[in-house]
């Protein structure tokens, strides 16, 4: 690599175990501020208890720059890549995949990556094809922006897939997904954020539930149909009674978000992804000169 390329390579490897750690410890002020909204709106007692623990839970880790939730999730990036960004992709990768074994190592944080057959732990939350990397390529563009959105196992059992047909229509959808919600109970850690992702393939339905999930907590889709029905989703989960941990109450979901994409004439899949109470996401945007940006989201 040229001396531009080694540079900027450390520069991501920095910015990739700054943002896990991040992550995982602070959690953004758009989950803070639902949080305390269920707050205020809930009216049973063990889910009333059940979100005091939460935030005296965010408000203790913040004290003691500690981990808001014990598992450390697997790391999860999402990179828009500039065209002339001067780093390749395969480079930026490494430097991910270095940036997380670094931090887990520093910190320290619990090391969850196995082999997924022999189940034998494959290293400081790396392994093979670990982390995850999704791609976004930006033309005319020379920056790179890269979110870690940590996803814990609780939540990431609870994801569903359904290849719908085009006659079950949108109230095929709600269905699926409200059946998804009730019977994930309280296993999610609810209240949280349901993503959903519709249309596409089936492989590509479920990344954009992952998406949707990434959003910070109420913001809507572009297209005015598809956030109508976030509205009517995250209306109809809310009154499913599940409550805060499954205990019953008022508050199941802090938000429903959708992404969606074309698809076949013949298709309709849709998918469903859960995001837990602690959200966690941080991003930054590196410039090719190697400055990184700690506050701009994306």
């Amino acid at each position: 690599m040229s001396t531009v390329e080694t540079n900027l390579a450390a520069v991501v490897e920095e910015a990739a175990a700054h943002l896990y750690v991040w992550a995982l410890k602070d959690i953004p002020q758009d989950l803070r501020d639902a949080l305390a909204a269920a707050a205020d709106t809930e009216t049973s007692v063990p889910g009333q208890r059940v979100l005091q623990t939460i935030l005296r839970n965010v408000d203790v880790a913040e004290d003691e720059r500690n981990l808001v939730c014990q598992d450390t999730g697997i790391a999860v990036y999402s990179c828009r890549v500039g065209e002339h960004f001067p780093l390749h992709p395969a480079r930026i990768y490494e430097s991910l995949r270095d940036g997380t074994e670094r931090a887990t190592l520093e910190h320290p944080l619990r090391s969850n990556a196995v082999h997924t057959i022999t189940r034998e732990n494959t290293g400081a939350n790396v392994g093979y094809r670990l982390p995850i990397v999704h791609w976004e390529f930006v033309a005319g563009w020379d920056g790179l922006d890269v979110k870690c959105v940590p996803k814990g196992s609780g939540s990431e059992n609870m994801s569903f897939l359904k290849m719908c047909v085009p006659a079950d229509g949108v109230n095929g959808i709600k269905r699926f997904v409200l059946e998804s919600i009730v019977g994930a109970g309280g296993k999610p850690c609810p209240p949280g954020i349901v993503g959903v992702g519709i249309g596409g393939s089936a492989d590509y339905s479920m990344y954009l539930a992952k998406e949707a999930i990434a959003r910070p907590v109420g913001t809507r889709n572009p297209d005015p149909i598809v956030a109508r029905l976030e509205d009517e989703l995250y209306e109809l989960l809310n009154e499913t009674g599940i409550g805060p941990m499954g205990l019953g109450g008022d508050v199941t979901v802090l938000q429903c978000h959708i992404e969606h994409a074309d698809t076949h004439m013949t298709l309709n899949p849709v998918a469903v992804n859960y995001q837990c109470w602690a959200a966690r996401r941080a991003s930054a945007h590196i410039a090719p000169d190697g400055t990184i940006d700690y506050d701009r989201e994306f």
